[in-house]
């Protein structure tokens, strides 16, 4: 990989310019790396790469040794692995659910207590998703109880 950096005085905002031969694994996670910054992911779906905003992401979850970000109808497969989006989204209103899935707290309409200390949460899309006992502190704190 060869890097350029060029400093120019007259250059209003940060432009990256990636070149490569193909669109490959590695040049998807350098691109999600540098969406972190402002956010976003990039998801696969159809063939096609699409920028999702961390609004519009329901949750993520990981089957099958890959990972997918969910939102309202659709779902997209990600480069990018949970402890990745833990750390980039960890100071916002994810929180990690159960050791695949990683749920944003802003898309929870419902939350129930369960038998064995769990939650189960109802998502705006009418979802249903458990929280493992061991991360129940965790959305506790970022709910303030």
């Amino acid at each position: 990989m060869k890097i350029t950096i060029l400093e120019d005085d007259e250059q209003n905002e940060l432009e990256i310019i990636v070149k490569c031969k193909v669109m490959s694994d590695d040049v998807m996670k350098v691109l999600s790396s540098l969406r972190s910054i402002e956010r976003k992911v990039l998801g696969t779906l159809d063939g096609k790469v699409h920028v999702l905003p961390a609004e519009d992401i329901y949750y993520f979850e990981s089957v099958d040794k890959k990972n997918f970000a969910y939102t309202r109808k659709e779902v997209y497969e990600i480069p990018l692995r949970l402890y990745q989006i833990e750390t980039m989204f960890g100071k916002g209103p994810f929180f990690r659910a159960t050791k695949a899935t990683i749920i944003n707290l802003d898309k929870i309409s419902t939350i129930l207590p369960r038998i064995g200390g769990r939650l189960e949460v109802t998502l705006e899309n009418g979802e249903q998703m458990m929280v493992s006992r061991q991360y129940v502190s965790d959305v506790k704190n970022k709910l303030g109880f």
